[in-house]
């Protein structure tokens, strides 16, 4: 059952195919720079079309850089720039979902109700949600033109990570609140997130393998990547917690951080203003995995902790819940539905998808089963092939102070074709648990921690992840 809608999926940082139009005339689609195919995103990042040669200019503020960079259709599949956010995977099978419930992009010469916008995700979030007024107003006023039940048609925002970020800019600063329904975010960073302060001061210099890919230049050159750094205060100063703007952060722009900043202060002043923000506005976030929150700075170098002194928030693995949880709110706020898994999995989990429908359509739709016992997991974004892959994770305690519980729980590596290429049951012990894997072969991996079988004892509520096996060189 579908609204009268229109419904806009925005994906994440890297989560767009970009493309350049070439010499020949032949469009950007047939001409990709970042496509990386789950097992192949190395091709990609040192072959003769590498999104690397795409550092932006300094001072490139919220402008296009005009080097021929357009963007192509959201990511179907598992996507990564090593050290650059954290492996996601793709868009199908949320795009697959809404189609099933009769929402449809416009065949047959009938007016679209589903869009799916891409966008080049090294830009400011300010350009792209600019550019989304482009794309979202003639789209709506097609749909309206049939009238009927559709003549009061609005936008609906379903968005992950990023992604939320350039929605609210246009909803927010570019007029689209007076077309915008309903803005749902998955995973969205409202108030930024660690990891991004800790790539940008440390660099993304990966020594993998002979390859000692350098992403440095590049991720620095990405306002983007700026405005995802945390505007809640999380480096500790003097017995205390500091914003980004309140002491030095070493190896990056001043200007670039001071304008990131002004970027989350603008949102949410307009945020604040309008009583509408609240009203439309429905957070999933995820919670209950290990999560850098905070960050010391020493030495010209970052390093993240995962607590705010005593108190240990969490999150999804990527965003930690105080960045996750906007509009002024605090972290029990009602406006916020909690999903215990990981960033990189919220646009495919099924609750995830259930809520969204119900969110979509505003009636009850049958729930899958909800598993009693949660677990956090700690799985490496990318390994060396070769170099064993740990899963470490514990599972959680029904109440505060008690024993874990004791649950079968196996761990399963599979491919991106859904070959299954290892699983292990561990040993536990007062419920943490850790499993090894040797020889994984090169690729884009699925890792998943769950109930072993059938029964009462394995009730183990699932946590998906990904991790990356960079290959060997060949000689």
């Amino acid at each position: 059952m579908t609204s009268n809608d229109l419904v806009v999926v925005l994906p994440g940082i890297t989560g767009s195919t970009l493309g350049v139009r070439g010499d020949d005339g032949s469009p950007a689609s047939e001409n990709l720079i970042w496509a990386p195919s789950a097992g192949a995103v190395w091709k990609l990042l040192t072959g003769g079309r590498s999104i690397l040669k795409k550092v932006l200019p300094e001072g490139i503020g919220d402008d296009h850089p005009g080097d021929g960079v357009e963007p192509v259709a959201l990511m179907p599949d598992v996507h990564v720039l090593p050290g650059i956010w954290t492996p996601i995977r793709g868009y199908d099978v949320l795009v697959t979902a809404l189609e099933k419930q009769g929402y449809q992009r416009g065949t047959g010469g009938k007016p679209a109700t589903l869009i799916t916008y891409a966008y080049d995700w090294r830009l400011s979030n300010r350009y792209n949600g600019a550019r989304l007024k482009t794309v979202v107003e003639p789209a709506l006023e097609q749909l309206r033109s049939q009238g009927g039940a559709y003549a009061d048609a609005k936008v609906v925002f379903v968005c992950h990570s990023m992604g939320g970020l350039v929605a609210r800019w246009y909803i927010e600063k570019c007029g689209g609140a007076e077309v915008t329904r309903k803005l749902i975010t998955l995973g969205t960073p409202w108030r930024g997130a660690t990891d991004a302060l800790t790539q940008l001061v440390n660099g993304v210099k990966k020594g993998i393998g002979p390859l000692s890919i350098d992403l440095t230049d590049f991720s620095r050159s990405m306002p983007s990547l700026f405005q995802l750094l945390p505007e809640f205060a999380c480096i500790g100063n003097a017995g205390g917690y500091a914003k980004t703007t309140e002491v030095p952060v070493p190896n990056v722009s001043t200007a670039m951080v001071a304008d990131a900043m002004a970027f989350h202060t603008d949102l949410q002043a307009a945020e604040s203003g309008r009583p509408g923000s609240r009203t439309s506005s429905h957070m999933i976030v995820g919670i209950r995995q290990p999560t850098a929150t905070t960050v010391q700075l020493s030495g010209g170098t970052a390093t993240a902790y995962q607590d705010f002194g005593t108190d240990n928030d969490f999150g999804d693995g990527t965003v930690p819940l105080t960045g996750a949880v906007g509009l002024g709110e605090a972290l029990d706020t009602n406006l916020a539905v909690r999903v215990p898994d990981q960033h990189t999995n919220l646009q495919c989990n099924q609750l995830v998808l259930d809520q969204v429908q119900e969110i979509l359509t505003a009636k009850p739709v049958r729930r899958r089963e909800i598993t009693d016992t949660n677990v956090r997991a700690v799985v490496p974004d990318l390994v060396t092939q070769g170099q064993a892959l740990k899963v470490a994770f514990d599972l959680e305690a029904d109440d505060p102070g008690a024993d874990p519980p004791r649950k079968a729980v196996t761990v399963t590596i599979t491919s991106e074709e859904g070959t299954v290429l290892a699983s292990v049951e561990p040993t536990l012990r007062k419920g943490h648990g850790v499993a090894t894997f040797d020889d994984l072969p090169p690729g884009t991996h699925t890792v998943t921690v769950g109930g072993s079988g059938p029964g009462p004892g394995t009730t183990v509520r699932p946590i998906t992840s990904t991790t990356l096996v960079w290959p060997k060189p060949t000689r």
